[in-house]
């Protein structure tokens, strides 16, 4: 499946519940379907600047796909590492770093966040592409 269609599968999951109270309860469920990130992974070196909570995030190529791991502190930031990892893992490189990721605010995501919270969405993005920029070279 390409970005944009894992995308639009989650913005018709999200888009089926009425109310924000049953969205956050996805979210969090997408945190406990998380498969936990090795414990020697969740150190200094791999934690996201900018998160309220904790957030580690790795990334690795399996043949020319890239394949992230990630897990946070919080149960409902568990949730969006979950759901980004989703969207994002499994792809390319190059398909990460040209992906529009327009879930996020279709699904209200963004709006129904404090801005702490907000940030720690963009820093968590900032590292995933980072993590793309940095294989794409080695590929290069």
């Amino acid at each position: 499946m390409t970005i944009n269609e894992i995308q639009d599968e989650v913005i018709d999951e999200f888009t089926e519940l009425d109310d924000w109270f049953d969205r956050y309860q996805l979210i969090i469920d997408y945190g406990k379907d998380l498969k936990p990130m090795p414990e020697e992974d969740r150190n200094d070196r791999n934690l996201i600047d900018g998160c309220q909570s904790k957030v580690w995030f790795t990334a690795r190529m399996e043949g020319d796909k890239l394949l992230y791991t990630g897990d946070s502190d919080a149960i409902l930031v568990k949730g969006i590492v979950a759901i980004l990892m989703q969207v994002l893992s499994g792809h390319t490189p190059k398909e990460i770093l040209e992906a529009d990721l327009y879930f996020i605010d279709r699904i209200g995501l963004r709006e129904h966040l404090s801005p702490t919270r907000s940030n720690g969405v963009a820093a968590m993005l900032k590292q995933m592409r980072l993590y793309a920029l940095a294989f794409a070279a080695k590929q290069s």
